[in-house]
């Protein structure tokens, strides 16, 4: 770079933003695209910003988008949680450039639907009429356009996404958002390191509530009344290192182990303080002749305390299977969004289809 100090100075005001906003940021802002895509990488525990390699980097790596092997690929995946009471689903497409390039436009969708509204199911009389009960969605979208483009120095790539935030609550509340992510790869020899900061311009969500008819129902319970306001996203950083060898000329392993960054104040993971808390996971692939690969991963690492008093330590298992035939690839993986007692594992899978341009 022949200009370092201006990212000095980038970094410098950035860190300096975070500081000031940690303080009154709510946690968790923007959590539904905390949880991930691709069931490749739940089997590994999410452990995949080193080496993820198919559409679903422009989540996890963006810069990764350049290891694309086909000119154009497709890509869906649908999970539930909570005893399918919440689906989520990802989808999207992306292009090889001639300029070692890569772009792509990605959506995500977290909702549950069908929610009864029974405000209006007793009248003014005391009377109830069923007939009155209708029913709302609460479901959070984010659409992603990510480009990634090849340095000339060997083995490095740099990338990035900016993504648009709609959030929907009924009639009764909703929000627009737009954040920005960058990323980088830098492979060597058998290892790849890869670095995604997410929400590196902090991510900002506009709130409007539409509170009429619930305005009674807060003030007799004793609820404050929402009003228009801003919601910030702060920055998480995960840096991440990959190692793959080839015990034999059909059968390889790959290993990685991630650390995630968060900046939004202490939070219940292995690495805490009040400023940065450091999530560490890791994740293992096994594959034949490049066609089946078996996945399994470690994450969530955290104290729990029991009824007496006595801390242990918890962590969360994950596995998955996955088959590829020349351009087509299926990936499954059996996971939990957080805790076995709250939502229970989950199965999820995901298509991915490489098209190669005509000449």
């Amino acid at each position: 770079m022949k200009n370092p100090e201006v990212l000095f100075i980038f970094l410098y005001f950035v860190l300096l933003s975070q500081l000031g906003f940690g303080q009154n940021a709510p946690k968790y802002s923007n959590e539904f695209l905390s949880i991930g895509v691709g069931a490749r990488a739940f089997g590994m525990a999410n452990s995949t910003v080193a080496s993820t390699s198919d559409l679903t980097s422009t989540y996890w790596n963006p810069a990764a988008l350049t290891k694309l092997e086909s000119s154009m690929n497709l890509g869906l995946m649908h999970s539930e949680y909570f005893a399918g009471l919440s689906k989520y689903d990802y989808g999207g497409i992306a292009f090889k450039l001639e300029n070692d390039g890569a772009f792509a436009i990605t959506f995500i969708r977290f909702a549950v639907d069908n929610i009864p509204n029974t405000l209006e199911l007793i009248d003014a009389n005391g009377n109830i009429n069923f007939d009155k009960i209708t029913s709302f969605s609460v479901a959070d979208y984010a659409v992603n356009f990510s480009y990634a483009k090849k340095l000339q120095i060997d083995g490095l790539s740099v990338g990035g996404s900016a993504k648009i935030i709609r959030r929907v609550g009924g009639d009764f509340a909703s929000a627009w958002g737009f954040g920005i992510d960058i990323s980088g790869l830098y492979e060597l020899d058998n290892f790849t390191f890869g670095f995604m900061a997410r929400d590196i311009t902090t991510t900002f969500n506009s709130w409007k509530f539409n509170t009429d008819e619930l305005k009674d129902v807060f003030e007799l319970t004793g609820n404050v009344v929402p009003e228009n306001s801003t919601e910030i996203t702060l920055p998480k950083f995960i840096l991440g290192v990959a190692y793959s060898y080839n015990i034999t000329d059909k059968i390889g392993i790959l290993g990685e182990l991630n650390l995630d960054a968060t900046t939004d104040g202490k939070r219940n993971v292995l690495i805490k303080s009040n400023i940065i808390s450091i999530d560490p996971h890791i994740g293992f692939e096994s594959n034949y002749n490049r066609i089946v690969f078996l996945r399994f991963g470690v994450g969530n690492i955290q104290k729990e305390y029991d009824n007496l008093g006595n801390e242990s330590t918890t962590l969360m298992p994950n596995m998955g299977l996955g088959f590829k035939y020349k351009r087509f690839a299926i990936d499954y993986a059996l996971t939990d969004l957080g805790n076995v007692s709250a939502a229970g594992y989950s199965h999820i899978f995901t298509l991915t289809l490489g098209i190669e341009k005509k000449n």
